[in-house]
């Protein structure tokens, strides 16, 4: 097997045919230029080397042989720069998770601000339930995801970022729409649409029947929140949402956000990534910027106040 320091040594040398010069390249002394060619020579048992006088000469046999040392040492020098980009964030992959609604209404903003700042850093974007994007992680399929904690895990670290207001939804036409609040043993009568199971909204809501002593009446189930808006439009049945995800449907009296008496539901949603992992240099760089978004205080603020917020950085 080739020594590689040995290699390194014969490459500077033939490359300047000057034993001086490649020691002082290689910061090493002459005499162990000379003695870690020896080695090579030995080790191949070729000559490689002619000397005349004070200069030295390749042979055919060193002269093909630096031919491939070269493409070795063009090829570290390479992976020298690729490194060095991937340290200064100039190339590398961003591997992130997050919800639908998240993924929809406030990713694309948070990915753009990101971009300005590294505009090489590839992004991968992945979606789905709170609970499939902690699996990610676990699984190394992400690095960072944006999600509420849909259940605990020892291995993941938790770090609140906002929280999103859950609104209770009917259609124009139901006959709740026109309370000014509803209690919430009102809703055990209603069909309700809910979130997929391993979603943070499902996973909320359930807890809040259970809390009120009620069994929600599940008409379906569905990660796709787009259906569930269209079906409480026509009044197949009733559903929680994030009131950022029904913010154009509410302005434009599509549907109707009931508020239940005495009762203000938040989703609290975190940033999350393996305890014991290093992050890659861009997961950092995202981190960083996640947490200059991030309330100093836990009051209440969703991907409304987000945005704004980015967008006064952004000026």
């Amino acid at each position: 097997m080739i020594n590689f320091n040995q290699l390194r040594v014969f490459y500077h040398a033939a490359r300047y045919q000057n034993y001086t010069v490649a020691s002082k390249k290689l910061c090493i002394t002459q005499p162990a230029v000379t003695a870690q060619v020896k080695l090579f020579e030995d080790h191949c048992n070729l000559r490689l080397f002619k000397k005349k006088g004070r200069k030295v000469y390749l042979t055919d046999q060193g002269k093909t042989l630096y031919e491939y040392a070269k493409k070795v040492f063009e090829y570290e020098k390479e992976i020298d720069d690729v490194i060095e980009d991937m340290r200064e964030l100039k190339l590398g992959m961003l591997r992130l998770g997050t919800t639908k609604t998240y993924a929809r209404y406030f990713m694309p903003y948070l990915i753009s601000g990101f971009h300005e700042i590294y505009p090489k850093i590839k992004i991968h974007l992945d979606e789905g339930s709170s609970l499939d994007m902690i699996h990610s992680l676990l699984d190394f399929r992400n690095e960072i995801a944006i999600i509420a904690r849909a259940e605990d895990n020892q291995d993941i670290c938790f770090t609140p970022f906002s929280q999103e207001e859950l609104v209770f939804l009917v259609a124009p036409g139901h006959r709740l729409a026109q309370k000014k609040s509803v209690v919430f043993k009102e809703l055990v009568e209603e069909p309700v649409i809910m979130k997929e199971t391993g979603s943070g909204t499902r996973k909320l809501v359930s807890e809040l029947f259970a809390r009120n002593d009620c069994v929600p009446d599940v008409l379906m189930e569905t990660s796709n929140a787009e259906f569930i808006k269209q079906l409480v439009q026509r009044g197949e049945g009733v559903s929680f949402l994030v009131r950022e995800a029904v913010v154009p449907e509410l302005r434009e009296g599509k549907l109707l956000a009931v508020p239940i008496h005495g009762q203000k539901i938040f989703l609290d949603v975190s940033i999350a990534y393996l305890k014991d992992q290093h992050l890659s240099p861009p997961a950092r760089a995202f981190l960083d910027i996640l947490g200059t978004l991030a309330p100093a205080d836990m009051s209440p603020k969703g991907i409304g106040a987000l945005m704004a917020k980015m967008l006064v950085k952004r000026k």
